[in-house]
């Protein structure tokens, strides 16, 4: 799904950081619904702001070869570059099991979904060390999880 947020809002979001945070992590639980998790139950989405107020949104693909699984994370930058976008302002990432009951400390339905390393390297490609990642209970930067991103 792509999101077109016009300036109002934008400026709304730039001067409460609260309401973007919930604004994109309900649009990354919106996209986890559409995810394709048949072999970990695990279901992801993310939503990627652009810093000209476009959202996009993206959840994770499973494979029966893991090797070719692509993270919710890389297909919203994927569905963003695609179009053309280059700066980025902040993702959103929701994560949770599906289908199943999980009684555990480990995963409770609101507990925060890291992105994995491959997403931080994919990240720091596009975006600068302030780039806002926003989790269910946390939030960080780009640079604070990533500090030492590989670099050409």
């Amino acid at each position: 799904m792509v999101i077109l947020l016009n300036s109002g809002l934008m400026s709304d979001f730039k001067s409460d950081s609260g309401k973007l945070r919930k604004a994109l992590l309900k649009q990354a639980r919106n996209a986890r619904q559409s995810a394709y998790c048949r072999y970990s139950n695990f279901a992801v989405g993310a939503a990627l702001l652009t810093e000209s107020g476009m959202i996009y949104t993206g959840c994770n693909i499973e494979n029966a070869s893991y090797s070719l699984c692509i993270c919710a994370e890389r297909v919203a930058f994927a569905r963003a570059i695609a179009e053309g976008h280059r700066n980025f302002s902040a993702i959103a990432i929701a994560g949770k099991f599906q289908d199943r009951d999980v009684d555990s400390e480990i995963m409770k339905p609101e507990t925060d979904c890291f992105p994995c390393g491959a997403c931080r390297q994919f990240m720091s490609e596009f975006c600068q060390p302030d780039f806002k990642i926003y989790l269910e209970q946390q939030e960080f930067t780009l640079g604070e999880l990533f500090p030492g991103a590989f670099k050409l």
